[in-house]
Formats: structure tokens, sequence, C-alpha cells
């Protein structure tokens, strides 16, 4: 993939993990092998491709690992009915299993960012753990951009109310473009994007979107309508993401509290006590491809910590 800024390298080598006998997602090796492990992922709708301004910078230092949640990005479109929280939380069990079989095991930080931020909490939780047979043993740290849990200024009654107007607004939205051009002009009228690195809205519609060999259209990855069914029921999962009781160390870093539509990781602020979080001021809930070296320093600092 190509943009007129972003020139996306080629995998060091590609796994493709069956995750259940419907769905293969494809799991793609980066930056230096000898280096910490990380693995990335990301927002809803979205495509870990997109945040290349951001992990480019680790490339040099860390093997970084990248995959697309499914169907997202560079997965083939699966069963709708499949398209939920469980089955993302299974699927990044058997990323990580696989990825330890394939390659070795190493320690390992996940990177992650918005919808993956929630999967990776729940992947530890007791709820979710005992309807399956985890064979991962989960994480050595994790670095979560803008968790979504709750939005600033809001309670959760609004909350709950923004996301279901946020899943019917997604909806509404176009799934079919002629080129790649239009939707990066539409694009221009979005705020949500107002602030993204020079290249980053031509970067926004090759990850997100695909040609059609039938219609020559270019068609939305992620169906729109998969879109908003995680949107509107991502919250019944919140309660499950206790971060009293984190899995393994953890920073959140969240974007400026101070600006519409970006979130906190708890609704009692006091709680924020026991939470390891700092924000980026300026940055919206895009943050890792607003503000990318930023974004990479809080990584490289945490992973400090660690060693």
């Amino acid at each position: 993939m190509k943009s007129s800024r972003w020139r996306l390298p080629e995998p060091h080598s590609v796994l493709v993990v069956d995750v259940d006998e419907h769905c293969s997602i494809h799991l793609r090796q980066h930056g230096n092998t000898s280096g910490r492990r990380l693995l990335l992922s990301h927002g809803n709708g979205l495509a870990i491709d997109l945040y290349y301004p951001f992990w480019s910078l680790l490339e040099d230092d860390f093997e970084v690992f990248v995959f697309d949640l499914r169907n997202h990005g560079w997965n083939s479109v699966s069963s709708q009915e499949d398209h939920n929280m469980f089955s993302f939380v299974t699927d990044l069990d058997e990323i990580m299993y696989a990825m330890n079989t394939h390659y070795g095991e190493k320690p390992l930080v996940g990177v992650f960012h918005s919808l993956a931020t929630i999967v990776a909490l729940l992947h530890s939780s007791q709820m979710l753990t005992r309807s399956f047979a985890r064979k991962s043993d989960g994480f050595d740290g994790l670095v979560l951009f803008d968790l979504p849990l709750f939005r600033a200024g809001m309670n959760q009654t609004e909350f709950d109310i923004a996301s279901e107007q946020t899943a019917s607004m997604t909806r509404k939205r176009a799934e079919k473009f002629e080129s790649l051009e239009q939707f990066i002009e539409i694009l221009e009228f979005f705020p949500a994007f107002s602030r993204i690195v020079p290249g980053g809205r031509e970067l926004i519609a090759e990850t997100t979107l695909r040609k059609s060999p039938e219609d020559g259209a270019y068609h939305l990855r992620c169906p729109k309508e998969y879109e908003a069914r995680v949107t509107e029921h991502v919250r019944a999962y919140a309660g499950e993401c206790n971060l009293e009781s984190l899995p393994c160390p953890t920073r959140i870093i969240g974007a400026d509290p101070l600006l519409p539509r970006t979130y906190l990781p708890t609704y009692d602020l006091l709680d924020m006590l026991n939470v390891d979080f700092d924000f980026i001021p300026d940055t919206s809930h895009h943050l890792m491809i607003e503000q990318p070296e930023e974004c990479a320093n809080f990584v490289r600092e945490f992973i400090r910590q660690l060693d």
C-alpha cells in the first residue's frame, strides 16, 4: 500500500492465524527482530496500517507485530454474527498463542488503541476466561491509548445515549466510493481528522477501503453495520475492565480531556489515583496519528520502566 506521504514497508513475514473455522487473521512481523516484542492493534472501523506514522518510529528498536481485528484491514469479511467482543478476545488469545508457537516465546508488551484496548483488558476478565480455554499467558505490559470507557464531561447514561447516536450515524454513512480521491475529499469535512499528520487522509483511504473486482468501486473493509454493532455493544463489557486489578503493569494515555469526543479511563476521577494515566494536550481520540512522536515516547518510557 502506498500514499502520497507514507509508504508502508513489506513485513518481514506474515502468519495467517485461523482463529476459528470461518475466520483468519493476518499477523505481520516488522521492525528489529532482536528487540523487545510489541503487539499492536487498532480502533473500531480502522486498520493498524493507518497507525504507521506511529509504529514506524518503533521499528528500529523493537520487534513490532501488527494485526487487524477480524473483518478489518488485511482480513476478509466473515460472519456478522461473530463480529463481537467475545470473538475479538478469543481471536487475541489465538494470535498470541500462534505468535509464541511460530516465532518463539518472548516477553510481550501490548500497544493498543480504542476498541483494541478493551479487548486487551477483557483477555484477563474472569467472566470471559470462564467461557473459553485460554491458550496464552497474556501480556508483560500494556500501553493503552484513549481507552473508551467513559466520555469526558458525560455521565454513564449520557455516554450510552451518545454511543447509540454514534452507531446510528455510522449506519447512515456511505459504504461505497468511486475512487480513493472521492473518499479523501469527504474526510476533509470531518472535524475528527482535522489534526492528523500530513498524508493522513490518504492513509485512511488506502487502509480502510478495498477495491472491488466486481464493480471497480472502493468499499469499506469493515462494513458499516459491523462497526455500528460494536459501538452499540461494547459498553456492556465496560464493567469487566477492572482498572483496580490490572493483569500486568499498564500505562493509559488519553487525549486532551478538554476537547470534545475524548475519553477518560474511569467515570470517578478519584479512581484515577489508582491508574497510571497521562494525556497529551491538543490531541483528539486519534492521537496516535496526530502526535505520533509523543505517543512513541510514552511507549519507550514505559518499556524503560519495565527493564
